[in-house]
């Protein structure tokens, strides 16, 4: 079965039953834009996150204010994430109370709340934070700034990872965090405007990224590589019909944990290779090591089938990156080191029964590599 087949079923809110108590639902969004005046190139990031609505009112709940630790009070709020990467990265949020919102659980999705909203085809808001703001109130997880954003969506690839995400099993939710990417190459189109400076977002050269991730608490590790900016080293083509995607770490089934577990999708031209732990038939091995230095955050993926082996070599600058913020829907914040950025390089081989078919080289990379470290 292919990967790339595209399911809005999939990409639905899944916030319903018990997942509603205690659950999160999030939609990721990220590209690379053009400063308007200047031509510098900019990575940008945009997150619709959903945090326990049943539990919800006329104002967000902070599960990191001290009191409601001490209570136990979980969090309960949608969260509008946005933000940059780069050498002023930086993360704002804007929360809502679950009386502010409006969210369509059907088909097609939709998530709106004042000037904010998103759609599967297209998305706007607005979010400003003063300095003042960010340091009176830890519990919003963010730094300072000003971002507006009015863009157009198109997912042109899709990884459907199957396997217990399927609309049958809904119902189920046998994993602890689920993954679908319904546009893991898409090509975004509109402008985005950061502290005062007009980008550009313009299909052909965004190489745009959309996923969705939904469950009751995170991995770790927590493992994300992905690009479709794509250069074949061996002929020197630009491969515009190419992208991969790489994700997972310690996926769990209830209790039971599956350690150092990647699911992972190359769409090489049209031509289709996939390693997914899920697919046992297939006899997917992996091999992953991820680690920091003092200056840089390095990915090693090898994984391999009876017929296909991919290595997968991927660095970035810290210095370009964040740590980017979420509170699990218990009011656990256990991801203090969660590396996210989208500016990485390196390349991706690709092998057929044991034949090099190419080597990539690549650019504007969406990566993530962070473990638990819980705050004292």
């Amino acid at each position: 079965m292919s990967f790339n087949k595209h399911d809005i079923s999939r990409n639905a809110c899944q916030l319903f039953g018990k997942q509603a108590q205690q659950g999160y639902d999030w939609w990721w969004h990220s590209f690379t834009a053009t400063d308007a005046e200047t031509g510098e190139r900019k990575a940008f990031f945009l997150e619709f996150f959903l945090c326990n609505p049943a539990s919800g009112g006329a104002e967000p709940v902070f599960g990191q204010l001290p009191e409601n630790k001490i209570k136990g009070i979980q969090p309960s709020y949608l969260m509008v994430k946005a933000g940059t990467w780069g050498k002023d990265a930086q993360q704002l949020h804007r929360f809502f109370g679950w009386q502010q919102a409006e969210v369509e659980y059907g088909v097609p999705f939709s998530v709106k709340a004042d000037d904010c909203w998103l759609t599967e085809t297209e998305t706007a808001g607005n979010i400003r934070i003063t300095q003042d703001e960010a340091t009176k109130h830890p519990e919003w997880m963010c730094g300072s700034g000003e971002i507006h954003w009015k863009i157009q969506i198109h997912k042109q690839v899709s990884f459907n990872v199957g396997y217990g995400a399927s609309t049958p099993m809904r119902r189920w939710q046998l994993f602890e965090m689920f993954w679908h990417a319904e546009g893991m190459k898409t090509a975004f189109d509109g402008e985005i405007v950061w502290n005062g400076r007009r980008f550009l977002v313009r299909p052909d050269d965004c190489y745009g990224y959309a996923d969705k991730n939904w469950g009751k608490n995170f991995t770790s590790p927590w493992v994300w590589i992905s690009s479709c900016n794509l250069t074949s080293e061996l002929t020197g083509k630009k491969m515009n019909n190419s992208v991969f995607d790489i994700g997972g770490g310690r996926p769990k089934i209830g209790f039971l944990a599956l350690p150092r577990k990647l699911l992972s999708a190359f769409w090489y031209e049209g031509r289709e290779f996939e390693f997914n732990f899920s697919k046992f038939w297939t006899l997917c091995r992996t091999r992953f090591d991820c680690r920091e230095t003092d200056t840089q955050i390095l990915w090693h993926v090898e994984q391999r089938t009876w017929l296909n082996r991919v290595v997968t070599d991927i660095v970035c600058e810290k210095s370009d990156m964040l740590f980017v913020n979420y509170e699990a829907p218990n009011g656990e914040k256990l991801h203090n080191r969660l590396w996210n950025g989208g500016t990485g390089q390196g390349t991706v081989s690709l092998y057929r029964c044991g034949r090099l078919i190419d080597r990539l080289h690549a650019e504007n990379v969406g990566c993530e590599y962070g473990e638990y470290c819980k705050q004292n």
